[in-house]
């Protein structure tokens, strides 16, 4: 197994520049694993393929306004900071867009906020401190961190966040979960579909393409995760009644195969930490029957996992068949139902 076959041709205007409106008017594709059948949907078409005993896990994580604009001391050069995992009230390690940003550096950002570099932690990492707690002011002197591949600005932040969002934290958002709306939730709820609730803050390594030509020597990301005892303890009981869980994107995912691997081998514990699990094509799932995802980039350690759940082929195929069927791609683009 290479990184080079993971690798697809996209033509560029089928990377989705703006979502979908409404959320749930996006397109889903619908691959059953036992069949080998496909199927052309609407997403707000969903509720069809899920049934009372399922349980559907989303990633309530909410982005954070992590890109901040400043200017450097002296010489006032602009300068792009872009928030990445919180170290104390004051204290981030980022990731810095600037020439001649090395320890000591001061940089001047809005509200009167002085950021320092402190550390450097290889290539664009940063470690950085400011003289005030800016959790707070985000809203104020930062801007959603869209991934490089879309150009069109935001008409609005909510744009970039799911609809259940409710735990601050990631760089990203967690992109299968943007077709969703309340009353779609709301309906699988009605119809007897269990929604769980559990936590994985993106980060932007999310969008690195793996670089080694071995994958598994690829060091993946690291990523906070929290799955606790009330999810564990009903994803637990649908597993003995014979319901499927429906992890919705890789977040959630490597949520729920962190927890499994964590535990015991019995029953589904509470989890909550750092995860490093790159799941690769030979993977054994301990916990997810079926998945709900967008596309992804060739080469990325998403692609991977997803093809580890069905075959590294039939992704690719199934991926050549939506570029001709001109499917949207990547973060704001269409879905893919995999059961």
């Amino acid at each position: 197994m290479r990184s080079s076959d993971f690798e697809y041709a996209l033509p560029p205007d089928l990377i989705a520049q703006r979502p979908a409106n409404p959320r749930d008017s996006s397109r889903l594709m619908i691959f059953n694993r036992k069949t080998d059948q496909v199927e052309h949907r609407s997403f707000r078409d969903l509720p069809d393929y899920l049934q009372r005993g399922d349980a559907l896990v989303i990633n309530q994580t909410r982005v954070i306004p992590a890109r901040i604009k400043g200017r450097k001391l002296p010489g006032g050069g602009s300068v792009e900071i872009l928030l990445l995992k919180e170290i104390n009230a004051s204290m981030w390690e980022t990731i810095v867009g600037g020439r001649g940003l090395n320890p000591g550096r001061e940089i001047e950002i809005g509200e009167g906020i002085l950021a320092t570099i402190d550390a450097d932690l290889g290539g664009s990492k940063r470690l950085v401190s400011f003289s005030s707690e800016i959790t707070g002011l985000l809203d104020q002197i930062g801007e959603m961190p869209l991934p490089p591949y879309i150009h069109t600005p935001l008409q609005d932040k909510s744009e970039y966040q799911t609809t259940f969002a409710t735990h601050p934290g990631s760089a990203a958002a967690p992109t299968a979960g943007l077709h969703f709306t309340p009353e779609m939730l709301f309906q699988l709820e009605a119809q007897g579909v269990q929604i769980l609730r559990i936590t994985l803050h993106v980060g932007l390594d999310t969008f690195a393409p793996v670089t080694e030509d071995d994958p598994s020597s690829h060091r993946i990301h690291t990523e906070w995760c929290n799955l606790d005892a009330a999810v564990a303890e009903k994803i637990n009981a649908i597993k003995q009644l014979g319901g499927r869980v429906v992890a919705v994107g890789t977040t959630s995912v490597r949520t729920l195969e962190s927890a499994a691997l964590a535990g015991d081998g019995g029953n589904l514990t509470a989890f909550q930490g750092p995860t490093d699990l790159f799941i690769l094509p030979g993977y054994s799932f301990k916990l997810v029957d079926a998945m709900l995802t967008n596309f992804h980039l060739p080469r990325s350690s998403l692609l991977m996992l997803v093809s580890a759940f069905i075959g590294r082929q039939r992704l690719l195929a199934l991926y050549d068949d939506a570029i001709k069927r001109g499917y949207r791609f990547y973060s704001f683009g269409d879905a893919m139902l995999i059961l």
